[in-house]
């Protein structure tokens, strides 16, 4: 039955088309070629905004807990853990605090590591790498946390312990030789 026919056949004024045959047929093929397509990519669409929102809030909690450290840093200035220069006079407790604060540094960078890198990264997510990547080169232009970074290390996921040991040697050219 080619198009005309059918349209002929339809009687779109008595209410009863609804129950002819070829009114179905017809919707089915509507449905086919442009609502199913068009559920498809509302699907796929809401997907994404899905994964975006589920990117944006890990994002968030790796920035809230890395706050959260600068808050710990700040709670123990007589470590002078943001200064450019090490103290070199710390005493036993200070000198384990440093280890420890940089104990929980090193592992909120594995898990920002985990989370948030992969060698291919682009747009908004690599801006958000950037980030990271910013973070652990400047701490790892500190001398005593570069080092520890050995000891730091052991135990981690290996490719973040490559990945830092290639920022800390960018970083400090000749001291990571130690490493």
């Amino acid at each position: 039955m080619d198009a005309v026919t059918l349209y002929r056949h339809l009687s779109f004024s008595s209410p009863m088309f609804f129950l002819d045959a070829a009114f179905w047929e017809v919707a089915s093929y509507v449905v086919a070629t442009l609502a199913l397509p068009f559920a498809i990519f509302l699907f796929l669409h809401e997907q994404r905004k899905e994964r975006d929102a589920e990117d944006e809030e890990a994002y968030q909690l790796l920035q809230d807990a890395y706050n959260d450290f600068l808050k710990i840093v700040l709670d123990n200035p007589d470590l002078r853990l943001r200064s450019a220069k090490a103290r070199d006079d710390l005493t036993d407790d200070q000198r384990e605090r440093t280890l420890i604060i940089f104990e929980m540094l090193i592992a909120l960078f594995e898990r920002a590591y985990i989370v948030a890198y992969a060698p291919d990264l682009s747009g908004v997510a690599r801006k958000r790498w950037h980030s990271w990547d910013d973070y652990m080169r400047e701490w790892c232009r500190r001398e005593d946390f570069h080092y520890l970074l050995p000891q730091l290390l052991r135990g981690e996921d290996e490719e973040f312990a490559a990945y830092i040991r290639r920022l800390a040697e960018e970083e400090r050219p000749g001291l990571a030789a130690s490493m």
